[in-house]
């Protein structure tokens, strides 16, 4: 029934059982497929590649074995993110809240989904999903081969940003986001504290739910 949207020229084709289903269920199934051919891509083409070393901050989707689903954020400086080449890229892991659910979810399901969003110029987005692993700092030269470009710059801030390893991304398709709706925003300044554990930069008990009742507390 779905082999229209199974294999292409002999490779797979891009989406789940379960979109396929609901294109055709609304009928947007040749919308799609014309989507699938026009923007779909397998690896990351060079205005890609361009567009991620210049955002300053992703958001990265990942989930545990049992798809309970968590979505996440990430900055750094531009180019945090680097191109290890259009199948790959890399990201540094920081210690954050000690929480570690992302890191978490990836030693469960290495599924991982990347949404980059240009919000001061283009207002275009940019999907990149694949699979991901944690590489330890140690690991990092071995991990990354020749690249020892990437491997200077990413040791070069481990100090400044309490870098406790990296998510090494195996890329298996990236696709635009498109831009209609997303704001153009305006960036103004605001002094980063890549380092502190201070409550009040890390937006302390801005919800209020500090004392709120969990049913994981003890009596």
């Amino acid at each position: 029934m779905w082999n229209i949207f199974k294999k292409q020229k002999n490779n797979i084709f891009p989406g789940s059982d379960g979109e396929h289903i609901i294109q055709k269920n609304f009928n947007t199934d040749k919308k799609a497929l014309s989507f699938y051919n026009k923007q779909v891509i397998n690896e990351l083409a060079p205005l890609m590649i361009k567009f991620i070393e210049a955002q300053e901050m992703a958001f990265i989707a990942t989930s545990d074995k049992k798809g309970e689903c968590d979505c996440s954020f990430r900055a750094g400086p531009a180019g945090f993110i680097k191109i290890v080449n259009n199948k790959t890229i890399i990201y540094p892991e920081y210690r954050g809240n000690g929480v570690m659910a992302s890191m978490g979810n990836i030693y469960e399901n290495k599924n991982i989904g990347l949404f980059f969003i240009d919000f001061y110029r283009t207002a275009v987005g940019l999907h990149v999903n694949g699979t991901a692993e944690f590489i330890k700092k140690e690991d990092l030269s071995r991990s990354l081969g020749e690249r020892k470009d990437i491997v200077s710059t990413l040791q070069n801030t481990e100090s400044l940003n309490k870098v406790i390893g990296y998510v090494l991304i195996d890329v298996e398709e990236a696709y635009i986001h498109c831009s209609k709706h997303i704001p153009l925003l305006q960036k103004i300044d605001k002094k980063i504290h890549w380092s502190t554990d201070s409550e009040l930069h890390k937006g302390g008990d801005a919800f209020q739910v500090k004392n709120h009742p969990r049913p994981w507390s003890k009596a």
